[in-house]
């Protein structure tokens, strides 16, 4: 590094579990580039005063992980329809004078991963487990990809409810609520179960799901990364169903905040896999 050198990074509570260092790191030094992508580890009650000390520091702009995303929305003096729709962001671009963008790329990240997979939903019917800020991103990726109806089930499904009264308007496809308690009924012709919620993550429960009642060519995508292979997709894989882990939504959902922090637009590549695998064991 040198005294002109790009500088960013990411701000969680706690962010030891993160790979984006990693994951920025190694195309950092791909691409040669004189800068720096720092973890920063800021407890909620300091956040706003960390985000002013970055931002006079000369920092480009940081990540969000949480608990930060809805507090940088409302930080944020300008947003994108991604982050206006999830309420929340992922990515804070350091501007002139204070200004503060926000961006949410989630969202693009899933639907690349899904794309990259081969998975086909336009005119079909998905089932998406959720109703937080993932669940937000998650439907608006299934509904970039062309999926014609997606079942929303959740542990409370009056939150489920909320989710699909606030995306409905804003979207094509036709979505639809239930509790978990419906998932038999409501896998039995669809061609993509999605989760995002954090059941199946290093520390968490698992996701104790039955599968059979999936078609035999539905797909299932599970957004955690760590592990890489939940309990969902061992099962998945057993039954012989595609499977698609979480690295996929988190390399995509990194290239244009590298793109913005650094000038220079990254590739996801089977190098930079094998490179955050190699991280997570």
């Amino acid at each position: 590094m040198s005294g002109n050198a790009k500088v960013a990074g990411i701000i969680g509570w706690p962010v030891g579990h993160s790979l984006s260092p990693a994951l920025h790191g190694f195309w950092l030094e791909a691409h040669k580039v004189d800068g720096a992508y720092v973890p920063l580890p800021v407890a909620p009650e300091n956040f706003s005063f960390v985000l002013d000390g970055l931002r006079r520091a000369g920092f480009k702009g940081v990540n969000l992980t949480v608990p930060h995303k809805e507090a940088g929305f409302a930080l944020a003096h300008e947003t994108d329809e991604a982050a206006q729709i999830a309420g929340a962001v992922n990515l804070l671009i350091f501007g002139e004078h204070g200004h503060m963008i926000g961006r949410n790329t989630d969202a693009l990240g899933l639907e690349a991963s899904l794309r990259d997979a081969g998975v086909h939903i336009t005119g079909e019917t998905v089932v998406l487990f959720g109703a937080g800020g993932a669940a937000r991103a998650g439907v608006l990726a299934l509904n970039a990809l062309g999926a014609k109806e997606i079942r929303i089930l959740n542990r409370n499904a009056s939150r489920a409810e909320a989710l699909a009264g606030s995306l409905a308007p804003k979207i094509a496809a036709c979505l639809t609520t239930g509790p978990l308690t419906d998932w038999p009924k409501a896998a039995s012709d669809v061609k993509l179960l999605l989760n995002t919620t954090s059941a199946g993550m290093k520390g968490k429960d698992a996701l104790n799901l039955d599968l059979a009642p999936l078609p035999n060519d539905a797909a299932v995508c599970d957004i955690v990364y760590n592990p890489l292979e939940t309990d969902l997709l061992k099962n998945a894989k057993a039954r012989g169903l595609k499977t698609i882990d979480g690295l996929g939504m988190l390399m995509h959902q990194a290239v244009p905040a590298f793109e913005t922090f650094y000038g220079v637009r990254p590739a996801v590549t089977p190098e930079l896999r094998r490179h955050l695998e190699a991280a997570l064991k």
